[in-house]
């Protein structure tokens, strides 16, 4: 480790550049500050690699009068850090990614529990991807530039904080793998804590065990306190910053007292309902009448009635729980609410399932479409443009919570918790060489009280095996959640929207029978164990269980067909020489094609040539017509041609798309022909044999190969050829004749039947 004391003048003003560097997984990181963004309250420079991030954070000196403390955290990738300008018309950055987002959500919600309880000024952590060497993911770069920034800040942070990726490839464990590196992984995670606990968990996996998902988390620590020991010496070397004043609000005791003498027993009883909008009318009931009664008893008390009945109500959760076991809607900690499921309940969908389970429904539908239908990203991580063939978007309508909320574009919530589903989905797919569809799946939560994105994974795998994909496995998922207070702590199975809100952790794993392919981890405390962990995912795979055995009641393995809606897709390969052939000038030929099918045909530069149609006699002719188009002659086939052009010798037969062969006048029929246009007359269609191909490829067809041999015509030779004796009839035998003419122009013609296309080159 090297440190580097550099002096910069920012604006006539003397300040200190601090400089570190260190090896980290096998590479150089480097976190510097007071380079960069000075007039941020705090910021953070870190390279990994030749990727660079940049954190800056600013905070508020106003307290907020909202109801929770307001942190915003924004991602951003610059395409400039790869060398990139924005596609489309208009080049600059336009509305953070997929990608961006979702990183963003890792900071956000890493940092978050790490603020003291009560601080509402607001605070902004902004993170800028300025360097991106497409090997090295600059995520949990941002992570560790924002706990620098906001430890190195006035603001107040329980930190420093870090968090690393963890993977598994060839059975070795490697902490921040590159982007080759994920290709032979079967796990990855991204984990963030302190020195003494982990406070952010996401990820997923093909089904690994959960022995081995703990082994990764304790490894992915054990990185974490590196880092975090990188920052504390950066600190120590450029001084700890005084943290900004603030002010706890605090409560004048008459209040407290008044407050829980109107309420904690009527809260308690609210709470016990079994029904989400009874529990939640109850305790809001309760709350409006004693607001009402103290405003007017104690007027001074009116400020802070809500916050205290919250209190109440948090507390007289928790402390049933850990007091007598049993939890709000009267359910054991590891029970599992009741699940109905209805499959097939779209007629024209290609696959659908309504997940219900308690009070929380989804109702999922998968689409197969064909390779134009992949979505395309374009990102500063990859040199060219990648593809998705897998796709599941999440939507969560304000009515699922019977609430009304203005209608807005998707959320960040909803694209993350469609990212943990369709993580969890991922790894059971089939190869996309052997199933060659793109699909979609769509999770509209039609009712929401706890775990939509498990309901989510349930209903995405129901509706798989309903389109038909042969999955590996069926794949559920289930919401974990703690109450801890002190050294005693409880952990819950399948948690309602109010354990959520008033407990410590939302733990959700989803799986297979076999092992874990998703797992989020978000905490409310200051962080967890790994015994605490280890207990709930061992709980958690109990639930799991159970609800796959629900789920195998109702579709225990994929349909043998597909919908008959659903695309039919097949594959062919031709010579790549002959793509030229099937897409044609502009692509006209190709084009000809699906108009005349109403197929959908693709054709990649390796020759395979994929065709979609719904109907199978939609896809049989088209591709008939696409063998027809590519196919090679074989000699000793027979073919079905055009007359294409005639001459003194002989016929040229188109016998395949853009390919012609020879027909001499000796080859039509047993007798004597004198004139080719006896025979056959351009445009005319013809049954021959292809009978040889010489070493330049030139083609010669017979016609009389293919019929009977008449009597008195024993002296020739069937597919006889040029230098054959015949008879003319009168018992004398005679040599074919050579016309010189005729040579001319056979090789006018491309040299005696060379393939042609029909453009004039040359096949």
């Amino acid at each position: 480790m090297v440190l580097h004391p550099l002096a910069a003048f920012h604006e006539g003003i003397h300040a200190m550049t601090h400089h570190l560097e260190h090896t980290f997984a096998g590479r150089r990181l480097t976190i510097e500050t007071g380079r960069m963004a000075k007039q941020a309250a705090g910021s953070a420079l870190v390279q990994f690699g030749d990727t660079m991030v940049l954190a800056a954070v600013t905070v508020s000196n106003k307290t907020s009068a909202l109801g929770f403390f307001p942190l915003t955290v924004e991602y951003r990738e610059k395409t400039y850090a790869a060398g990139k300008i924005p596609g489309g018309f208009i080049k600059r950055e336009g509305r953070p990614h997929d990608a961006e987002i979702l990183a963003a959500r890792i900071i956000d919600r890493s940092i978050r529990p790490l603020f003291p309880e009560g601080f509402k000024n607001e605070v902004q952590v902004f993170v800028y991807v300025i360097s991106a060497d497409q090997e090295n993911d600059a995520d949990v770069l941002g992570l560790i530039a924002a706990s620098y920034a906001l430890s190195s800040s006035c603001i107040p942070f329980e930190g420093p904080i870090a968090g690393v990726r963890v993977a598994r490839v060839a059975e070795k464990w490697v902490l921040n793998p590159t982007f080759q590196q994920f290709a032979y992984s079967d796990m990855e995670i991204v984990l963030a804590g302190s020195s003494d606990s982990i406070v952010m968990v996401e990820g997923g996996a093909l089904e690994v065990s959960e022995a081995d998902m703990l082994e990764a988390l304790s490894i992915g620590h054990n990185g974490i306190r590196e880092l975090i020991g990188l920052q504390n010496d950066l600190l120590a070397r450029a001084g700890r910053p005084e943290k900004m004043a603030w002010t706890r609000t605090e409560v004048p005791a008459d209040v407290v007292q008044a407050v829980r003498a109107a309420a904690e027993g009527r809260i308690q009883a609210a709470l016990n309902q079994k029904e989400k909008h009874t529990r939640v009318q109850a305790v809001e009931e309760v709350k409006r009448s004693v607001g009402e009664t103290l405003s007017a008893e104690l007027p001074e008390a009116a400020p802070f009635v809500h916050g205290l009945l919250d209190d109440l109500e948090y507390d007289a959760l928790r402390a049933q729980v850990l007091g007598t076991g049993r939890r709000v809607d009267g359910r054991a900690p590891n029970e599992v609410r009741p699940i109905a499921i209805d499959t097939s309940v779209l007629p024209r969908a290609h696959g659908s399932a309504l997940f219900t389970r308690g009070q929380t429904q989804a109702l999922v539908s998968c689409t197969l479409g064909t390779a134009d239908d992949v979505q395309r990203l374009d990102s500063i991580d990859a040199a060219a443009e990648t593809t998705k063939s897998f796709m599941l978007h999440y939507n969560f309508p304000s009515f699922s919570t019977g609430e009304v909320r203005p209608v807005r574009s998707t959320s960040r919530r909803e694209i993350g918790h469609g990212n943990l589903a369709e993580r969890a989905l991922q790894g059971v797919l089939p190869p996309f060489e052997e199933f060659p569809y793109t699909v979609r799946i769509v999770s509209d939560i039609l009712e929401s009280n706890g775990s939509s994105s498990m309901a989510s994974v349930c209903g995405g795998s129901l509706a798989l095996f309903d389109a038909g994909v042969p999955t590996r496995a069926a794949v559920a998922g289930v919401a974990m959640g703690l109450i801890k207070t002190g050294d005693k702590y409880a952990i819950l199975t399948d948690i309602l929207g109010t354990e959520d809100h008033l407990g410590d952790m939302d733990f959700k794993v989803a799986g297979t029978e076999a092992g874990i392919t998703s797992i989020q981890m978000d905490i409310k405390i200051a962080g967890l164990d790994l015994q605490i962990m280890k207990e709930a995912l061992a709980q958690a795979r109990e639930g799991r269980l159970h609800i796959l055995g629900e789920m195998q009641k109702a579709l225990d393995a994929p349909r043998p067909d597909l919908s008959p809606y659903a695309p039919r897709i097949v594959t062919m390969s031709i010579n790549p020489e002959k793509i030229g052939d099937l897409i044609g000038p502009k692509g006209k030929t190709i084009r000809g094609i699906q108009e005349e099918t109403g197929a959908e045909l693709t054709v990649d530069d390796s020759g395979t040539v994929t065709i979609a149609a719904v109907g199978g006699s939609a896809m049989e002719r088209a591709r008939q017509m696409v063998a027809a188009i590519t196919a090679e002659p074989v000699v000793g086939e027979t073919y079905e041609g055009t007359v294409k052009s005639t001459t003194a010798f002989g016929a040229f037969v188109e016998i395949i798309p853009g390919t012609e062969g020879l027909l001499h006048i000796s080859e039509m029929q047993h007798a004597r022909t004198e004139r080719t246009e006896d025979v056959v007359k351009k445009g005319d269609r013809v049954t021959v044999k292809l009978i040889d191909r010489d070493e330049r490829g030139r083609l010669r067809l017979s016609r009389k190969a293919l019929m009977p041999r008449p009597e008195g015509a024993d002296g020739v030779p069937e597919g006889g050829t040029e230098g054959a004796t015949a008879s003319d009839g009168s018992g004398a035998e005679r040599r074919p004749r050579r016309d010189r003419g005729g040579d001319r122009e056979h090789s006018r013609h491309g040299g005696g039947g060379r393939g042609r296309r029909r453009d004039g080159g040359e096949q």
